[in-house]
């Protein structure tokens, strides 16, 4: 098997042989060239095609995002992975780095020794992996967003005239991995504020990372999103970000409807999961459930989709392979024989309108 040519990005000379070493330790994976600021980064990129780039954020004369806007005005595509901080204002950088175009990142320690840990290492070429897997972004128009927009508004406006044949207690509970920042953004601001249910919402990112997702999707949407907090009661027209590192359960407290975390062991290989989630929404008063999975790898959802079925009913949307980054979660539930859908990014929200209604 010929190893996947891997394109490194970093100012440290450290930082870079370090992540090289990481990299060619595997066989599957073989650093072909290296550069030390965005603008070598360009040229190499505008000149050869390489299976992943592994992007810095801070570095000279052009730094991480500044690369991802020449490529993106260039029409030049690449699966980046970034490289990025443990800080608030690294989360906010990540975030922008997601919304031009990478495709997932990893937060790299304070020091070039604490990367060479095994944990550190098995994360980084798990990721690798994925983002090596994934689909080519692809640069879509303006005018097509313009029109989805448009399509999607007319669609609340029907489902507002016809709200009283949505009736009952409903829920919508969305998964999303490698991909789901960029592609939350193609449906949460798509929700009207008036959505007659809460919306919850696992991501697979850590610690830190969840809140400024959510500030950027509050920013973005009509719908109010928040990083969910313990004890917060579910409120229609809401999204609740799972808080990452620990997982995301909702449960009785009463007549009302409370989010809790558990501090349990990673499942599927993630924290938040999203099976934890559609577990807990068994033993709750919704009789309308409605489950989206969307891009990202492994099976986070399937498990806890098939047990929440054996108790009680959900309808499951699933994101389709074309539009994925990585059809790994909604190919898993689809195989399963759970996807009561399966459809292109752009439809998401406007399905999740249709099945849940707008208040009036």
């Amino acid at each position: 098997m010929t190893p996947k040519k891997i394109l490194v990005v970093d100012d440290s000379a450290l930082m870079r042989r370090v992540l090289c070493d990481i990299i060619d330790s595997d066989e599957r994976f073989h650093v072909v060239a290296r550069a030390t600021n965005g603008l070598e980064a360009f040229d190499l990129l505008s000149r050869n095609q390489y299976d992943a780039v592994v992007l810095d954020v801070n570095m000279p004369k052009m730094n991480g995002l500044q690369l991802l806007e020449e490529l993106r005005k260039f029409k030049i595509p690449a699966r980046v992975m970034m490289a990025s901080t443990d800080t608030r204002e690294g989360a906010k950088l990540t975030l922008d780095a997601l919304a031009l175009g990478a495709l997932d990142f990893i937060h790299k320690p304070d020091t070039a020794g604490d990367c060479r840990v095994d944990a550190f290492r098995d994360k980084f070429i798990r990721i690798l992996e994925a983002v090596v897997n994934s689909k080519l972004p692809e640069f879509e128009s303006e005018e097509k967003i313009r029109e989805n927009q448009i399509i999607t508004s007319k669609v609340a406006d029907i489902a507002k005239r016809f709200s009283a044949k949505t009736p009952g207690t409903k829920i919508v509970a969305i998964a999303s991995s490698t991909g789901g920042p960029k592609a939350l953004q193609e449906v949460i601001p798509r929700l009207p504020a008036e959505l007659d249910a809460p919306v919850l919402l696992v991501q697979h990112m850590p610690k830190g990372f969840t809140a400024s997702l959510a500030e950027r999707l509050d920013d973005l949407s009509p719908i109010h999103v928040k990083e969910a907090a313990e004890g917060d009661e579910l409120q229609k027209g809401t999204v609740y970000v799972a808080m990452g590192g620990k997982h995301m359960n909702v449960k009785r407290s009463g007549a009302k409807t409370v989010i809790h975390y558990s501090d349990e062991p990673t499942r599927e290989g993630v924290k938040p999961s999203a099976n934890y989630m559609y577990e807990s929404l068994a033993d709750t008063a919704y009789d309308k459930i409605v489950c989206v999975v969307m891009t990202g790898m492994g099976a986070d959802g399937t498990e806890g989709i098939k047990n929440l079925e054996s108790k009680k009913k959900a309808h499951v949307i699933s994101q389709d392979q074309e539009s994925c980054t990585v059809y790994g979660m909604p190919k898993a539930v689809a195989q399963a024989g759970l996807s009561d859908q399966v459809v292109p990014l752009e439809q998401i929200a406007q399905e999740i309108i249709l099945h849940v209604g707008v208040r009036a």
